[in-house]
């Protein structure tokens, strides 16, 4: 999950600087921060990254803005986002998808929006309408609601946090939880306990022998 995320910071980096250095002075009326100005903006990008020469990542996108002119600075991913991590054969481990990516350069912060799903090597799903990712803290977070599949657990909650590996998670205000075999166990033995109990509480008790007097 980290390595995703730090992969794709560094190619908008690579991409952030090839924009500078190639830029010409020119005379012109003075750019205000109202104004906005995009110095770099790239359409259907679908790029392969490689990592020790074997490719292990890719990037898709539609339109990819990096703008240091707003306040805050940052980059747009306005037209969503999609990347996904291959293993050595070359089959899909992971994967982050979402409508619409903001990355603040200045605060270190990713911020997704929109159908966010995420699928790590672990099998772990996540989806949200919100995700953020600060690098600073290592943090994963959102605050509206969340919903995380792995192999055993269900959660559902308005409140996520996680490390940004999402191997130690946590999701408060739960609207539910289920641990299969934890579900399965107990239901088989609180149904033991109630058939034990109500067999005790209706089952008849034996008579005591009474002695019968001859007149």
């Amino acid at each position: 999950m980290r390595r995703l995320l730090l992969m794709l910071f560094a190619v908008t980096l690579l991409a952030a600087n090839m924009a500078c250095s190639e830029e010409h002075e020119h005379i012109a009326n003075a750019i205000y921060p109202q104004d906005s100005v995009p110095v770099m903006m790239s359409y259907g990008v679908n790029t392969l990254i490689s990592d020790s020469g074997i490719i292990k990542y890719r990037i898709v996108t539609e339109q990819w803005e990096v703008n240091p002119n707003r306040n805050p600075s940052r980059w747009v991913f306005e037209k969503g986002l999609f990347l996904e991590q291959f293993d050595l054969a070359m089959h899909i481990q992971s994967y982050i998808q979402c409508d619409t990516a903001y990355y603040y350069d200045i605060q270190k912060l990713w911020e997704l929006h929109g159908r966010v799903r995420i699928l790590t090597k672990n099998g772990l799903r996540f989806s949200s309408e919100e995700l953020y990712w600060d690098e600073r803290s290592h943090e994963l977070y959102s605050n509206k609601f969340s919903h995380l599949i792995t192999e055993d657990k269900e959660l559902q909650g308005n409140r996520f946090r996680s490390d940004e590996r999402m191997t130690k998670y946590s999701v408060k205000t739960t609207k539910g939880y289920f641990d299969k075999k934890d579900f399965e166990n107990n239901s088989k033995e609180n149904m033991t306990k109630q058939q034990a109990d109500s067999a005790k509480h209706h089952g008849r008790q034996p008579k005591q022998p009474r002695r019968i007097k001859n007149n």
